[in-house]
C-alpha cells in the first residue's frame, strides 16, 4: 500500500533551500577535523615554562611555582604549571581527550601509555655549553637535548625498540615541540647582551629545534606541532625592562616594537626550516602554530574578548608601572593576585592566565592559525583533534 507521507505534510522533514544550507554549515563545522584521518592516542611534550606542569617544582621543591596563587583558578592548588590553571597543552589534551599529560620528572612508575610531559621552565633549545661559553647564566640546565635524552630513555617502558612496535606506537602519538627557544633569548636579553648579537643565536636555536625533530622521526614520531615564539615586546616583564621614553618605539596597542620584530624574526626561521624538513620528510606532518598572530589578537582588542583587567599588565603584581619586574615572584610574600584572573592576559610578568592560553588554544584549534606542509605548498588546516567546545 503506497504511503500517504508527502515532503509537504510533515514540518519535521520539510527543509527549504536556506534551512538546508544552514545543516551543511554545521554538518561541516562540527565534523571532527583531524589531520587527515588521524587519531592521537598519545601526547608527548617537550618545552619551557609556558607547557611545564611539574618538571620545575620536581627539581626545586620550594620554587615559588609550587605555591598558590598559581593553579588556584582550575587546580585550586599549585601543581608546578607557570599559571593560575591550565596551560596550552593541557586545552589540546582535552579537546582531543585525553587525560592531562603528567609531568615526566617523578612519575617514572606511572602507566605513560597516554603520553608525558618533559618540558622544564626555564629550558631553552640549546645546549647551556652555548651560553656558558658566552658567560650567560640559564635558568636550567634541562634544555631541549635534555628532554631528547628522557624520552628515548622513556620509549623502552613503552613499547618494543627491537621490534616495529615503537614506530606504530608513535604513529598516533602528537608531539608537541614547545613553545622552546623564548629563553634562548630571554636570559640574554634580561643580561643586557645586545640586540645584534642576540639575533646571531637563531639560525643555532632552529637547527637545534629541527635535530631534535629529526631524532625523533627516526624514532617513529610522525606529526609535530611546533609553536612560534610569542609577541615579547607585548609582554608585562619586558615592557618593563625596556621602558622607554620615545613614543615611536611602541605600537598602536603598546608593545615594543623591536621586540616584536624580533620575535617575527625567529618565527621565519623556524618556518623556513619547518618547510625544510617537510621536503626532507614527506610522509611526516608538520603543523607550524601560530602562537604570535593569536596572541595578537588579545593584545589589539583586549577588553572586546573580555580581558577587562588588560592585556599589557600582569595579575599576579608588584608595584612597577607594568605590576611586575625581573625580580618579583608571584608565589611571594609581597605578591597581590587580582581578583578575576579570567579578566587578564598576563599572569606574572612573563607568563599567561588560563583564560589567555585557553583563548590561544582556541584560536589554534578552531581559526586556522596553525599551519602545516602538504605535497606542494603552505596552507591552512582548521584542527588538530575534535572540534569541540573547551
Amino acid at each position: 500500500m503506497a504511503s500517504s507521507f508527502s515532503p509537504s505534510s510533515s514540518s519535521f522533514f520539510h527543509l527549504t533551500f536556506k534551512n538546508l544550507i544552514i545543516v551543511c554549515i554545521i554538518l561541516i563545522t562540527t565534523a571532527n577535523p583531524v589531520l587527515g584521518s588521524y587519531y592521537y592516542k598519545s601526547i608527548f611534550s617537550f618545552g619551557d615554562s609556558l607547557a611545564d606542569t611539574g618538571n620545575t617544582l620536581y627539581n626545586k621543591p620550594n620554587a615559588d611555582v609550587g605555591r598558590l596563587p598559581y593553579g588556584e583558578t582550575y587546580f585550586h592548588r599549585a601543581t608546578g604549571a607557570f599559571s593560575d590553571g591550565r596551560v596550552v597543552l593541557d586545552f589540546i589534551a582535552q579537546a582531543i581527550r585525553l587525560p592531562l599529560l603528567p609531568p615526566y620528572l617523578g612519575n617514572s612508575n606511572k602507566d605513560l601509555k597516554q603520553g608525558v610531559n618533559f618540558a622544564v621552565g626555564g629550558a631553552t633549545a640549546l645546549d647551556a655549553s652555548f651560553f656558558e661559553d658566552r658567560k650567560i647564566w640559564s635558568v636550567t640546565n634541562d634544555s631541549l637535548g635534555v628532554q631528547l635524552e628522557w624520552f628515548k630513555q622513556l620509549l623502552p617502558s613503552l613499547c618494543n625498540p627491537s621490534s616495529n612496535d615503537c614506530h606504530e606506537f608513535l604513529e598516533t602519538s602528537l608531539i608537541l615541540m614547545g613553545e622552546i627557544g623564548g629563553n634562548d633569548y630571554n636570559g640574554p636579553f634580561f643580561q643586557g647582551r645586545g640586540l645584534e648579537e642576540i639575533r646571531t643565536f637563531v639560525p643555532d636555536v632552529i637547527k637545534a629545534i629541527s635535530l631534535v625533530i629529526k631524532a625523533l622521526i627516526k624514532e617513529g614520531a610522525v606529526t609535530f606541532m611546533v609553536p612560534g615564539n610569542f609577541p615579547i615586546g607585548c609582554s608585562a616583564l619586558y615592557l618593563s625592562l625596556f621602558k622607554s621614553p620615545k613614543k615611536e618605539d611602541y605600537d598602536e596597542n603598546g608593545c615594543i616594537k623591536w621586540l616584536n620584530e624580533f620575535s617575527v624574526y625567529h618565527n621565519k626561521f623556524l618556518q623556513k626550516e619547518m618547510a625544510a624538513l617537510r621536503e626532507e620528510y614527506p610522509s611526516v606532518k608538520t603543523i607550524y602554530a601560530d602562537y604570535y598572530n593569536v596572541a595578537m589578537k588579545f593584545y589589539r582588542s583586549p577588553e572586546k574578548l573580555g580581558f577587562k583587567g588588560g592585556a599589557l599588565t600582569a595579575c599576579c603584581r608588584c608595584k612597577d608601572p607594568y605590576n611586575c619586574n625581573q625580580f618579583f615572584q608571584c608565589g611571594s610574600v609581597d605578591g597581590i593576585v587580582c581578583d578575576d584572573p579570567s579578566t587578564y592576559v598576563n599572569w606574572d610578568g612573563i607568563h599567561l592566565t588560563e583564560a589567555a592560553y585557553k583563548f590561544l588554544a582556541d584560536g589554534l584549534m578552531r581559526e586556522n592559525y596553525q599551519f602545516f606542509f602538504p605535497e606542494n605548498d603552505i596552507t591552512t588546516t582548521t584542527a588538530i583533534g575534535r572540534n569541540q567546545a573547551l
